[in-house]
């Protein structure tokens, strides 16, 4: 099954909240009732497939993955009643807790996967105004293949899964290194973003070759210069007034 979002990541003035986490920042902007959009077919994945965990992934590096997670995250726990975990699974390149402003002053995943025998909730870390959880990478990794296939790595994920409704995993991008695969024996599917007018065609086939047609959930399509608004945008525009001016400038 297929899934097409027509997600836009905005280069907006940062505030105390990054503006493109759009889920958090710009809660009733067209972009982020993409990603709410995107939640839905994710819900009925899980209600038709059981899904529970999901990785998040590119072909290659700055196609917007990392946002791509944070922004479904924050979406998947809006829902009523609903667990949440975000996980920073790109051990190379960690960035989930800077793009949510988080400082991990008692560890993350490395921590929570060294055999302390800590509970993963020391780890965690609540989002200000939501109920999404965030187990961040607290510093870049280089034995990622250890980490991955590790017995400590597969507890931790199935704990997530028991005690979550959705685990949403920021993995690195497929193509370039093979961490992302490593992950296929604990999720239950790949989400796979691809940045419009940038991720080249034969990287594209490249990263789908690479993983399993039936644990590919669907294409997540980035960064298209208002694909939808930007034509539609006069029927639009009394849906979501706080764009109207800008349409009504361009228009103009």
């Amino acid at each position: 099954m297929a899934l097409l979002t027509d997600s836009v990541t905005p280069s907006l003035p940062n505030t105390a909240v990054d503006d493109r986490l759009v889920a958090l920042s710009h809660r009733h902007s067209f972009e982020a009732e993409q990603f709410r959009r995107l939640r839905h077919a994710v819900e009925e994945l899980s209600a038709t497939r059981g899904l529970h965990v999901i990785a998040v992934t590119s072909a290659v590096a700055s196609d917007g993955k990392t946002l791509t997670s944070v922004n479904l995250a924050c979406v998947l726990a809006e829902g009523r009643g609903a667990r949440v975990l975000l996980i920073d699974g790109d051990l190379r390149r960690p960035s989930v807790a800077a793009t949510l402003g988080i400082v991990a002053t008692h560890g993350g995943l490395l921590a929570a996967t060294s055999g302390t025998g800590r509970r993963l909730d020391d780890y965690l870390y609540r989002v200000d105004g939501t109920t999404l959880d965030v187990l961040p990478c607290e510093r870049s990794e280089s034995a990622t293949y250890e980490l991955l296939t590790s017995p400590a790595f597969r507890a931790l994920i199935n704990n997530a899964r028991a005690a979550y409704d959705f685990v949403v995993v920021d993995t690195p991008p497929i193509v370039p290194v093979p961490d992302s695969k490593l992950l296929s024996s604990v999720v239950d599917g790949y989400l796979l973003v691809v940045a419009a007018n940038s991720t080249p065609r034969t990287l594209l086939g490249e990263a789908l070759n690479l993983l399993d047609d039936k644990s590919v959930l669907g294409i997540v399509f980035n960064r298209d210069a208002r694909p939808l608004f930007g034509y539609y945008g006069s029927y639009y525009r009394r849906y979501f007034k706080s764009y109207a001016r800008s349409i009504d400038r361009a228009d103009g």
